[in-house]
């Protein structure tokens, strides 16, 4: 290597660094939008580490991060890295201290069927039951220091305990559910971080503890959930059936009574985004106030010359948006809702640009400083990536649209539903994407249910709940729910006709959580850059989407307790044993395949060469190997000696050691729920919820073992 070939090479990388430099300076001003994404990337690495790290971490990671970061003697690219791990150690220490803060206990094991005492601080009406939440809890034989925080109780029908009410159940509770799959929704986890150690269902009726000690007054936030259910009472009062349902739903965010039908009609016509209160809702809410109560003012003319009354307005719609949030229940898509409402009114008091992108940035910042773990949801993730695009969209097309249209009453009456066709498909088109992950599901007519539900919602339906909202204190709600509930019955029917067309919804098999993962960062990089390094990001939209078609799904699946067992059928529908339907667990399977009817081995759809059942176990054929799924001892002598694969409900022990892999319920029980993927002409490979979930305080370790049968 010649003299004049390292200088080249050392010309050609400073002048490669200083173009990275330049595209870095040119985006100075998007530099803080960054600022959430890099906390997300910290709360999804401790999420995903498969131990607990030590609590010094905690401390050490953002300690370290901003010395070397400070010890920075001039700004460069370098010091850009230092500040984005400054940022995502925020975000991972943010989500540890966060997990330390909220440890409550959670039953080590199932409890009951035996008495159950606490408050009721939360209760939700179902179609044919309901469900109760009690705190100051009290269980037999259970010291007080074990005993959980929050355990949850689904009741009968006609059981409509009073809320702040002291009371006692005779019930059967479990801890919080594992995965259903390796890789799936964990419950348990939702669990940890809202405190509930216990959930299950009442095996009698409900008795009401008079003059218990520690029934006491009620606190603010059963003050509060007695209030909210107040007034979902008086709405569902004032309108019945499924109107009122979602009446209720649009005002206090209680969703509970709304039919299965109306919810699935609202799905498959890409109208669900109006059952949950969110940017929607909450800006209809504050523009509503903000225009009322400013044309209440301009009616003086005094008034109107001497005051700011656009900033009394703004103030008025602030403190109307922060009631509604607490009527609504603060959920994530509430809180991001308001904080982004909240930001546009304050922006307005001060004469400043109202929405932005460092709008968004804020509002996402501040609920991941706060709430985590609500990163992982469908709700969080949804909601901020409709709004990212949505903004990011505006900010580069309104103007264009508004110089197109005109300013007569056809071209804004033309901009409107102009508008809300670009919402709608912008935020069905990135909403679409995080859907197929989480309920593998894609709706085709949503743009044509939206342009009719949409402009019913915001010029009819929300003007008057905030009308009944105001005249409620008077007695006189009726006066609004009734009108809000005829246009509510009209965007039932618009969801019923659209979600019945042919081919509205396709069922996908679920993406990888990489895929995901690279779909959010295409589109974030795609929405927050200016230059036309943008672009790339079509890049990892792309890959995402292509996560689906590399991604393999497994052969067999087992639930942790082996009583549901399922092969995949060469044409990759599931195939499951016939003796015992557990129906939560099938449909996690189902959505998991993207497939929307169950199949069962001996069934007429399900040819014996694939599998055959009786009443003590199945045998299915795939992929050359013989596989035995047993829930019966006597049939274990009879199929371990033929089957190349054994899982069996049953313990084992020992008796099948020609097959070549084994896993009996004493594997289900350490490990919990199995997907086996066969792959010739090497040996099955295996993965379990206790190798996804790893040992976390939401996932503790069961006593360690060999794996039965495994190495055999």
């Amino acid at each position: 290597m010649t003299i004049a070939s390292v200088v080249n090479d050392d010309v050609a990388t400073k002048g490669a660094l200083s173009g990275l430099s330049e595209l870095f300076d040119g985006e100075r001003e998007r530099w803080a939008l960054w600022s959430p994404v890099l906390m997300g990337a910290g709360i999804a690495a401790y999420f995903a580490m498969p131990f607990e790290p030590p609590v010094w971490s905690a401390l050490s990671l953002p300690i370290l991060a901003s010395v070397v970061f400070l010890l920075r003697t001039r700004w460069s690219i370098l010091s850009l890295f230092m500040l984005a791990a400054l940022l995502a150690a925020t975000g991972f220490t943010t989500a540890q201290v966060r997990s330390i803060y909220v440890a409550a206990p959670v039953l080590a094991k199932a409890y009951g069927p035996a008495p159950v005492q606490g408050r009721v601080v939360r209760l939700e009406s179902f179609a044919t039951s309901s469900r109760i939440l009690l705190d100051q809890v009290r269980l037999r034989g259970i010291a007080e220091s074990a005993t959980p925080q929050y355990v949850r109780i689904r009741l009968n029908r006609s059981e409509q305990p009073v809320l702040g009410t002291r009371v006692s159940v005779f019930a059967k509770l479990m801890p919080p559910s594992a995965p259903v799959i390796p890789g799936g929704y964990d419950f348990r986890r939702r669990a940890w971080f809202e405190r509930l150690g216990g959930v299950g269902f009442a095996m009698g009726g409900v008795r009401l503890l008079e003059n218990d000690v520690g029934a006491g007054e009620p606190d603010l936030r059963t003050g509060v959930a007695i209030f909210r259910q107040g007034v979902t009472d008086r709405i569902r009062a004032a309108v019945p059936g499924a109107a009122g349902a979602v009446a209720a739903a649009l005002i206090t965010g209680d969703r509970s009574a709304i039919p299965t039908d109306v919810i699935d009609a609202m799905r498959n016509s890409g109208l669900a985004h109006l059952l949950a209160i969110s940017g929607l809702h909450m800006g209809l809410v504050a523009a509503c106030l903000f225009l009322g109560f400013r044309i209440l003012l301009a009616v003086s003319e005094t008034v109107t010359l001497r005051f700011p009354i656009k900033k009394w307005a703004a103030v008025f719609a602030l403190v109307g948006s922060a009631g509604y949030l607490i009527l609504a229940g603060a959920t994530v898509p509430t809180q991001r809702a308001f904080l982004m409402t909240g930001l546009v009114l304050i922006a307005v008091f001060f004469d400043r640009i109202a929405i932005s992108l460092r709008l968004v940035a804020w509002a996402a910042a501040v609920i991941l400083l706060t709430t985590p773990e609500s990163l992982l949801g469908a709700s969080f993730q949804m909601s901020f990536a409709a709004a990212v695009a949505l903004v990011s969209v505006y900010e580069q097309g309104w103007r264009p649209m508004k110089g197109r249209f005109g300013s007569g009453w056809p071209g804004r009456l033309a901009l409107y539903f102009g508008g809300v066709a670009l919402t709608t498909l912008v935020a069905g088109a990135v909403t679409g994407l995080f859907a197929m992950y989480h309920f593998g599901r894609i709706t085709h007519f949503g743009l044509a249910a939206n342009l009719l539900a949409v402009p019913m919602t915001a010029l009819w339906i929300m003007p008057w709940a905030v009308v009944s909202l105001l005249l409620m204190p008077f007695g006189l709600e009726a006066l609004g729910l009734v009108p809000m509930g005829w246009g509510i019955e009209q965007v039932i029917g618009i969801a019923d006709t659209v979600g019945h067309w042919p081919g509205a919804v396709s069922l996908v098999p679920t993406m990888p959580s990489w895929g995901l993962a690279a779909i959010a960062l295409g589109g974030l990089w795609l929405c927050l850059r200016r230059l036309r390094w943008r672009y790339l990001g079509i890049v990892g939209i792309v890959a995402g989407l292509l996560s689906m078609a590399l991604h393999t799904p497994p052969d067999v699946l087992v639930s942790d307790d082996g009583g549901v067992m399922a092969v995949r059928s060469p044409e990759g529908e599931l195939v499951m044993n016939n003796n015992r339907r557990d129906r939560r667990v099938v449909e996690s399977w189902l959505t998991a395949s993207g497939q929307q009817v169950a199949r069962y081995g001996g069934g007429e759809d399900v040819p014996a060469t694939m599998m055959s059942c009786d009443p003590l176990a199945c045998v299915a054929h795939l992929r050359g190997q013989a596989i035995a799924l047993v829930e019966n001892a006597r049939a274990l002598q009879e199929d371990c000696s033929s089957a190349d694969i054994v899982i069996s409900a049953v313990p084992v022990r020992g008796l099948c050691r020609s097959a070549g892999l084994v896993i009996d319920r004493f594997d289900l029980w350490r490990h919990g729920a199995h997907a086996v993927w066969i792959n010739p002409p090497g040996r099955p490979v295996v993965k379990t919820v206790a190798d996804d979930s790893g040992t976390r305080p939401w996932s503790p370790a069961r006593a360690k073992a060999s794996r039965a049968g495994t190495d055999q």
